[in-house]
């Protein structure tokens, strides 16, 4: 099932996906006004239910793409989890994931345009693969870590580069308002049951940036939520992003920066492919 947050109308909602439009869910399921609250409440199965067997109420192009879960408790990344990646940054491999965070307000939906801020034109693409929380837990051992998982996604963590060298830490370049995409749905584990089994492409005006597989992943999945769920709780919406390939533009000679007017695609098979058109901030 596809799963995805929208807004129609001028009324946000989320809902299913099926045959090119859109099941309206919110306004079928009492007490979920979100996507968010749909996996708190552990309704998915009453959703999927709802998907087959509701008529559908907009086609997929007349409505606005939300990012995937719009208000989320935490969105976490992972940085230099490819080894290629790890490569061209000149970095090495580090015995333990290295996290970072980014804010709700840093991301957009599927078609939606980024923004390049106005104060730094090495704005980069970063391909990657976002998993959605479907169950709460702490300490979760990696033998079931999948268990806690509602789906999968698209994920294009835009980064500033200049700004994420000012300091040792990342976060400045990482969650410029409007800098990055979630989308275009997500795609529940029923269809995905192994996310190492996928392939990611990134593509900028059409031409093939980062192409990987995620068997690649220097932490897995489940190591990821074992290690995560150790710091902190993990929670229905929680949102991790689990890193991108080789291939930046920052590591190109010359570089390659999204430029305004530039779209960039980030597809991943099963899951289908994200894509935004950038445009530069307001002066």
């Amino acid at each position: 099932m596809k799963l995805l947050s929208f807004i129609a109308n001028g009324h946000p909602s989320f809902g299913a996906v099926r045959d090119n439009c859109v099941v309206n869910l919110g306004a079928r399921m009492a007490g979920c006004t979100n996507l968010r609250q749909l996996l708190e409440t552990n309704r998915v199965a009453e959703a999927a239910k709802l998907a087959v067997s509701a008529p559908p109420d907009h086609p997929l192009d007349k409505i606005t793409f939300a990012p995937v879960i719009p208000d989320p408790g935490k969105i976490i990344c992972v940085g230099l989890n490819y080894r290629d990646h790890v490569v061209e940054t000149g970095r090495t491999v580090t015995e333990k994931p290295a996290l970072f965070v980014r804010f709700p307000c840093s991301q957009v939906g599927h078609l939606q345009p980024i923004v390049k801020p106005k104060v730094s034109d090495d704005f980069d693409y970063e391909g990657e693969l976002a998993l959605v929380i479907g169950k709460e837990g702490r300490h979760i051992p990696a033998s079931r870590a999948l268990d806690h998982i509602a789906g999968y996604s698209c994920y294009n963590e835009g980064s500033v580069r200049d700004w994420q060298r000012h300091t040792s830490q990342f976060l400045s370049g990482k969650t410029f308002a409007e800098s990055g995409s979630f989308g275009p749905w997500l795609v529940t584990t029923d269809e995905i049951p192994d996310p190492s089994k996928l392939t990611l492409q990134t593509r900028l005006n059409g031409a093939v940036v980062q192409d990987t597989t995620t068997d690649l992943l220097i932490t897995a999945i489940p190591e990821l939520i074992a290690y995560i769920s150790a710091i902190c709780p993990l929670v229905p919406g929680d949102v991790i992003v689990t890193g991108t390939p080789g291939g930046v533009g920052a590591k190109r000679t010359p570089p390659l920066w999204m430029r305004p007017g530039d779209t960039v695609e980030v597809e991943i098979s099963g899951i289908g492919s994200l894509r935004n058109k950038v445009i530069a901030e307001p002066a």
